[in-house]
């Protein structure tokens, strides 16, 4: 259950927004006008973007990966135009921050925590969750 509807959040209190992949979830992220509209503000901002699984394919439709290394679900490469195209697991540039699939949700997961809480707690979690 969702904590609230989209109109409800204070866009202006995020420090990130993480768009969840999937289908058909990736296409109703896209289509939804509000969504985009603030996505595009983040954007424009220079706050924090992260994308997993299909979704970084909206970074590239709206033009954010133009010269950043970014990765995908298998199969959405070619929709992260502008970039350049890597298969690694996450991949961190500027303010926006990729990853390929349900199997990298760790990684992604510990990319995002380094980028709001530092390396230090990062690392710190991933021995915690015995991950490497």
């Amino acid at each position: 259950i969702a904590d609230m509807l989209l109109e409800e959040v204070n866009f202006d209190s995020l420090d990130m927004m993480i768009l969840p992949g999937g289908m058909p979830g990736t296409t109703n992220l896209e289509n939804n006008t509000l969504l985009m509209q603030k996505l595009d503000a983040f954007y424009e901002a220079e706050k924090y973007i992260s994308a997993i699984c299909a979704a970084p394919s909206i970074l590239g439709h709206r033009g954010y990966l133009k010269g950043r290394n970014a990765c995908a679900f298998p199969g959405f490469e070619e929709d992260l135009i502008g970039a350049n195209v890597s298969m690694n697991q996450v991949e961190v540039s500027g303010p926006i921050i990729t990853s390929r699939g349900m199997g990298t949700a760790i990684p992604f997961g510990l990319a995002i925590l380094e980028r709001l809480c530092g390396s230090k707690t990062a690392k710190e979690m991933a021995e915690a969750i015995l991950y490497k």
